[in-house]
């Protein structure tokens, strides 16, 4: 592997420490009474603030200019964005870290259906790559629902206390249906953004400005939701310091530093290749959870996570495989003594299956 193809792995790998992280601080914190509202804005206009000065700098001298559909499509990106995060954090408040990092591997799933749907993929069901991408997407859906609709008995039961943890939220009954909804919601969503996001790119590739206008038009459609559903000033208090600290993490990590690195990742490695760490989450978020957590491990979330790391790898050999391919085809076909008028036309295709 090399240098170019190591930097975005290594970034992808921090961003699943980084989201991780932000999950078990996030559900700490909304579970002491904090709102999803309350907890978004802060963390975009954190971020909004950190971004401004800088994306503009470090993009001032190859800035492309900005119009009104430009404008229109960060617009769109702050409400998926938004949409997002709320279904996301409101999922994590019914479930567990391990849960809601098991839920978000449907993204490269439901990633690869929009890029089909809008032909960034190519199908061919002839080829064992489609095939692989194909079953594995369906495998991970029926993975989600497994732990969604199943929670099925303890296997693992953890300490009832955790220094990080309130004692309300141990003895809190988690609603895993609604939980699950919720997280699916937040799949979908985060799916369509990251495609969005690439389309985006193509045109205007200054990552750290987009990802600027991304976090201030979510911090302005969170703030507006919020008033409007919720009057409650104390939801807005940053006390205790907890929230002060989950907020600023939330903000720093968790949206000016993740948000990048995975931009940055979608311009160089195209969508796909993001939503396809999510997976790592898993093994991450359960080690958390249940150390400073106090996370239960109960068999439907065992399975399911199973199932669902099944289809990924799947998806992740598929689109290895179809790389190689296109990858042999392009070293022929600039090899080739002449392109004017080849006597013998070299394609060089996968194993019909």
């Amino acid at each position: 592997m090399g240098l170019k193809d190591a930097v975005p792995f290594v970034g992808m790998v921090m961003s699943q420490f980084a989201q991780v992280g932000l999950i078990i601080i996030s559900k700490e914190v909304l579970s002491s009474g904090m709102t999803n509202f309350s907890f978004v804005f802060y963390s975009n206009a954190i971020a909004s603030l950190i971004l401004l000065p800088s994306s503009f700098l470090i993009h001032r001298s190859d800035r492309p200019p900005l119009t009104l559909s430009l404008v229109s499509g960060f617009f769109l990106l702050g409400v998926l964005g938004c949409l997002a995060q709320l279904t996301g954090y409101a999922g994590i408040q019914y479930t567990s870290a391990s849960f809601a990092s098991a839920m978000l591997n449907l993204i490269p799933g439901f990633t690869f259906a929009l890029a089909v749907i809008l032909r960034m993929e190519k199908l061919n069901f002839r080829s064992s790559s489609t095939l692989a991408k194909c079953i594995g997407t369906i495998v991970s859906i029926i993975g989600a629902f497994i732990m969604t609709l199943y929670k099925g008995p303890q296997i693992l039961r953890t300490p009832s206390y955790s220094k990080f943890h309130h004692q309300h939220v141990l003895l809190q009954q988690s609603n895993w249906i609604i939980g699950g909804l919720f997280l699916a919601v937040d799949c979908a969503v985060s799916s369509a953004f990251l495609i969005v996001q690439a389309l985006i790119l193509e045109r205007y590739p200054a990552e750290l400005i987009i990802v600027f206008f991304y976090c201030f038009f979510a911090a302005i459609l969170s703030a507006v939701v919020s008033l409007i559903s919720d009057r409650d000033l104390s939801a807005w208090a940053l006390q205790p310091s907890m929230r002060l600290i989950a907020v600023m993490y939330s903000g720093i990590i968790g949206s000016a530093f993740q948000v990048s690195v995975n931009t940055w990742c979608v311009h160089q490695r195209g969508p796909l290749f993001v939503a396809m760490f999510h997976p790592l989450g898993i093994v991450i978020s359960a080690a958390f959870g249940i150390i400073f957590l106090g996370d239960n491990i109960y068999l439907g979330s065992l399975v399911g996570s199973i199932v669902i790391v099944v289809g990924f790898y799947s998806v992740i050999w598929g689109k290895a495989k179809e790389e190689k391919i296109v990858g042999n085809n392009e070293i022929r076909r600039l090899g080739s003594p002449s392109e004017k008028a080849p006597l013998v036309q070299i394609n060089i295709e996968e194993t019909s299956v």
